[in-house]
């Protein structure tokens, strides 16, 4: 099985870098600088950059980086792939030194979203000094945080994600938004770390190639902080503040450039997957979480 350990970083695309360096600083709390290759890397904690984003006419995300422990584990993955006939490339030595890795292999998955897998990350050992002096994100050997992939062709792309990634269930969601149609899957995964889920895969496309992706502060004041910076720099709500049934994370949902959804959390649960039983919720949230907040403020504009 792939030993996929965390989310390493996302890559996402967007025509104007300045508006996400800017997003970043002001509103997320984090660093930005030029990246090689141009681009522009937003940096998150000690690492030279998380989130790699590039010049292109289209706002949307682009990839997934998925880690693995090292050169043993990267060769033991390209030996599982061929092994189950999934066609992948290796990345060029421009994208391995954007990507800051020592190998990059590029895959599709059935629903066409596009993951990297990676080992060997580059590191400076320059400290994360957030302007807007956020304390620390928890990422370290969990990774990034998560993101919410869109997957219409859903039961190939679950089975993929299990049968060829190595991801693990930690548990289901059933939208029902029509009682009286089928349910909207929704699949949440884990991989070699505590974090409840590194991966989520939801069952309907998404324009912009990504539902959410997740970042996480150690204090509630630093999401309330967040908050206010999302009102006086004008960023969209996407959902009002709220804490989630399944991972406990306490969090609310706002825009980010590319035009998918950034959650900014607290909280979130770190278990043991020897003891975790999977299960299926029947409500999003335990209090709060709105969605339909963004849907009102588009048809307000």
């Amino acid at each position: 099985m792939i030993d996929i350990r965390g989310l390493a970083y996302i890559v996402t695309q967007i025509d104007d870098l300045a508006e996400w360096a800017g997003y970043a600083e002001n509103v997320l709390g984090m660093m930005s600088s030029p990246a090689p290759g141009g681009g522009l890397y937003i940096k998150m904690d000690e690492r030279p950059f998380r989130i790699l984003v590039v010049q292109g006419a289209e706002r949307r995300y682009l990839a997934s980086g998925w880690e693995l422990p090292g050169r043993e584990a990267f060769e033991a993955a390209l030996a599982e792939l061929d092994a189950k006939g999934v066609r992948y490339a290796l990345a060029d030595a421009a994208t391995v030194a954007q990507r800051g890795m020592q190998a990059v292999a590029v895959l599709t998955d059935p629903s066409g979203n596009r993951h990297e897998l990676c080992w060997g990350h580059l590191s400076d050992c320059q400290p994360f000094v957030s302007p807007q002096a956020v304390p620390r994100f928890v990422t370290g050997d969990m990774g990034l945080g998560h993101t919410v992939l869109p997957a219409p062709d859903f039961d190939a792309t679950a089975a993929f994600l299990r049968d060829v990634l190595g991801f693990g269930l930690s548990d289901i969601f059933n939208f029902r938004p029509d009682p009286a149609a089928p349910p909207v899957r929704i699949h949440f995964m884990h991989c070699g770390n505590a974090r409840h889920h590194s991966l989520a895969i939801a069952e309907y496309p998404v324009p912009s190639g990504c539902v959410h992706v997740m970042v996480e502060v150690d204090s509630m004041t630093e999401v309330g902080r967040a908050h206010d910076r999302r009102i006086a720099h004008k960023v969209p709500l996407s959902a009002t503040l709220g804490q989630h049934l399944n991972d406990r994370m306490i969090s609310f949902y706002m825009k980010t450039p590319s035009d998918f959804d950034l959650e900014y959390g607290f909280g979130g649960l770190q278990l043991d997957w020897d003891r975790h039983t999977a299960f299926e919720f029947t409500r999003v949230s335990i209090w709060g979480h709105d969605f339909g907040v963004g849907q009102r403020q588009e048809q307000a504009a």
